[in-house]
């Protein structure tokens, strides 16, 4: 017997969450017939019962209405005692409270506000609110990826509300914003995904996870050409020479355009080490391994062409929050940009609050740094020293910091970012 009629669409993913809980606890829902989003919930009827008309929004049969996708969620779990969704203890449901919180507010909303910027809908697009938005989404990746180290499930040995709705946030990254590079930085999360979105009874509701090459990327608005108006007849006159052939549709003399200005990098040696293959067999490849990145790279590497650098922030200690420290990374990766096609890079936060370093390694194109690392105005807040891989304790140093496994006087990396 139904327990009510959610008013959702097929393709809200919040909407398919909540029916994936009702179905994983046993209980049947409704769904609205001849139901017509954004005209049926405007209309008095449906405003009479939820009032900010936004779904997904549940009517149940005994008259309780609710909105807001979360609570409905946690209402059905509760009509499902023996379903295991709310844990069996209060430890175990505040905790779950905890983490419902935690998705929504610190993975969730970033996500969704670069899902709006990308698709236009309300809130224009610019690369520093769009690069703040997804280092907040994945510093929460982070935290469930090291939550998830050491347990299967969020809350006790079993499937609880936490985990359906931390799986289905992540599966809606996985249609727009965690591409395979992403993926394979935070493999806990990814896992923990898969084992919940694959139980028999929410994967026939929430169905496959797709796999995302690259992310979604903002596409700029075709701008609209504009007509010239017709010119006012002149009077008629009569004809000069002309002194040179011209545009007579020209009302000013052509200016010529700017050269420009070439990349001095773009004139070296060809080499015969293709970085972007580099980025991808370490996005694709595990890091270490006898068919892992690191070997693609010592089979591929010229040392003649590129050269490897040690990067260290020179002012450790102004560090405070290891968060923060990983932001300053994203930003500095930012202000990178113009040397994108000549440089990879894998640099991390080491050790923990208020005592913590930042460091790493640059590949990049030539045998100077400055000439790659200059295109940031901060560049000179951090020091540069060749790697020799010859050298063990070099070659050592760059496998960690690639591997993000890297230790410095004993203090263990904790947080990354790649430029790639």
């Amino acid at each position: 017997m139904s327990i009510g009629t959610l008013y959702t669409t097929s393709q809200n993913q919040k909407g398919k969450a909540c029916r994936a809980i009702a179905a994983y606890g046993g209980l049947t829902v409704d769904l609205p017939e001849n139901y017509t989003h954004m005209k049926d919930n405007h209309e008095e009827a449906f405003r009479s019962k939820f009032p900010h008309g936004k779904i997904p929004a549940f009517a149940g049969k005994d008259g309780f209405n609710i909105f807001e996708s979360t609570p409905i969620a946690r209402y059905f779990a509760t009509l499902a005692p023996n379903s295991g969704l709310l844990g069996s203890s209060a430890t175990d449901v505040a905790l779950i409270d905890q983490w419902l919180h935690f998705v929504d507010l610190e993975y969730d909303s970033p996500q969704l506000i670069i899902l709006f910027m990308l698709k236009g809908y309300g809130i224009p697009w610019t690369k520093p609110t769009h690069t703040a938005f997804l280092e907040r989404a994945q510093r929460a990746l982070a935290t469930l990826d090291k939550e998830l180290s050491t347990r299967t499930f969020l809350v006790g040995e079993r499937i609880t509300l936490a985990d359906i709705w931390t799986a289905q946030s992540i599966q809606l990254g996985c249609t727009f914003l965690l591409d395979t590079a992403l993926r394979a930085q935070y493999p806990n999360v990814i896992r923990h995904m898969e084992t919940v979105m694959n139980q028999p009874k929410i994967v026939d509701v929430m169905g496959a996870t797709p796999a995302l090459d690259k992310p979604l990327a903002f596409t700029p608005p075709a701008k609209e050409k504009k007509e010239k108006e017709p010119k006012p007849a002149a009077p008629k006159a009569e004809k000069k020479p002309k002194a040179k052939e011209a545009d007579d549709d020209d009302d000013e003399p052509a200016v010529p355009a700017e050269p420009k200005v070439k990349n001095p990098l773009d004139d070296l040696p060809k080499s015969s080490f293709n970085l972007e293959d580099w980025k991808r067999a370490y996005s694709n490849k595990d890091t270490r391994g006898a068919d892992g990145a690191l070997e693609w790279f010592y089979q591929n590497f010229d040392q003649e062409g590129f050269s490897i650098w040690r990067v260290d922030f020179k002012y450790n200690t102004e560090l405070t929050q290891t968060f923060m420290s990983s932001n300053q990374i994203g930003g500095f990766f930012a202000r990178l940009e113009a040397s994108r096609k000549y440089l990879f890079g894998s640099v991390g936060v080491l050790g923990e609050s208020n005592n913590s370093i930042i460091s790493g390694i640059f590949v990049l194109r030539g045998q100077e740094a400055e000439p790659v690392v200059s295109a940031a105005p901060d560049w000179e807040s951090y020091e540069y020293k060749k790697l020799d891989l010859a050298n063990e304790a070099d070659k050592a140093f760059f496998e960690g910091a690639c591997a993000w496994d890297l230790e410095v006087d004993g203090k263990k990396w904790v947080d990354g970012k790649n430029f790639k």
